[in-house]
């Protein structure tokens, strides 16, 4: 049983205090221009226990995902907003899967 995804990426945020739903905000619209315009397929946002933000996204091949970077943000007033709400963005952490076995199920998120 093979990975049918050929490229993700970990990107993690420590958050401003009082920014967090800008910083939701921006990752929404973020995600959702990089699947719509540049051929992403999503991603998955989280919070670590520890108060990091890490975000796993995943993209058909390390090229599409450079091609994207080439051209900057899909959407240049989100990406304001997420630079304007993180205190520090780490390096992302670049991956190619070797075996999904993730289920694919609705699950209901807070808000």
């Amino acid at each position: 049983m093979g990975s049918n995804i050929g490229f993700c990426i970990v990107y993690r945020f420590k958050v401003l205090s009082g920014r967090e739903a800008d910083f939701k905000d921006a990752w929404i619209r973020l995600t959702e221009a990089y699947k719509r315009d540049r051929g992403g397929l999503g991603s998955r946002l989280h919070q670590a226990e520890d108060g990091l933000w890490v975000a796993y996204a995943q993209w058909p091949d390390k090229q599409t995902w450079e091609d994207s970077l080439a051209l900057g943000p899909p959407d240049k007033d989100a990406a304001e907003l997420m630079a304007a709400s993180v205190e520090e963005r780490l390096e992302p952490i670049l991956m190619t899967p070797e075996k999904d076995l993730l289920e694919i199920v609705q699950v209901k998120v807070q808000e």
